[in-house]
């Protein structure tokens, strides 16, 4: 029997769908109980003018609303539904919108890091770091068919350093600028500056808002 060219890892579709069909739901129903008991609650904002709606068009406009904030949440969540590809040559990790392909070669180890899937080159630099909810023993599983290293967490886990300003020979100015970014949530700057002190040598990672580091080898 022919090996199998690629192995996938698929968020199930089941699970897409029921995020699709159920935050809306639950956003309208959430929303409709608000509306029920704002005269008792101690804010009220905008609701307060649909609650000044005549009926039925307030119960319409609030259920309006809730399905509209759950579609919101439903693609913010579907937005980290990865599939991970493992074929002959390469690895390829996709989610709605993004597209990541690492040569087979140059991976030498991946592992979940809290909810996310991250790949390490030979040299212990970070080649991928994605979103992913995936089953952790599905993804051991997929690698270890195709003859690939897997660990249960970050193999370099106790080399990390925790970064504070003014440490010397250090990009000082891009860990700032990224400090700022996680401070106020900007997630497309902590992703950019992250690969940017990929670059330049660096692995970051961080807790509870702070950064930690260590240099490639």
């Amino acid at each position: 029997m022919l090996e199998q060219e690629t192995t996938t890892v698929p968020t199930p579709m089941w699970s897409r769908v029921l995020v699709w069909l159920c935050l809306p739901v639950v956003g309208a129903a959430l929303l409709w109980g608000v509306l029920l008991l704002i005269d008792w609650l101690p804010f009220g904002g905008p609701l307060n003018f649909v609650r000044r709606l005549p009926e039925p068009w307030d119960l319409v406009v609030a259920l309006g609303l809730g399905a509209v904030i759950g579609l919101i949440f439903a693609a913010l969540v579907d937005a980290e539904s990865l599939t991970v590809r493992i074929g002959t040559a390469e690895v390829v990790l996709t989610r709605p919108g993004h597209r990541r392909a690492v040569p087979r070669g140059e991976i030498a180890v991946g592992f979940p890091d809290r909810d996310q899937l991250v790949l390490l080159g030979r040299n212990g630099q970070e080649l991928a770091r994605e979103p992913s909810h995936l089953s952790k023993q599905r993804l051991r599983q997929a690698f270890a068919s195709r003859g690939m290293a897997w660990a249960d967490e970050d193999p370099y886990l106790d080399t990390y350093r925790r970064w504070v300003p003014g440490l010397p020979d250090l990009p000082d100015a891009v860990f700032t600028a990224r400090q700022k970014a996680l401070d106020s949530g900007d997630d497309e700057d902590i992703r950019e500056l992250r690969e940017e002190l990929g670059r330049l040598g660096f692995v970051v990672r961080d807790e509870k808002k702070r950064q930690y580091f260590r240099s490639v080898g």
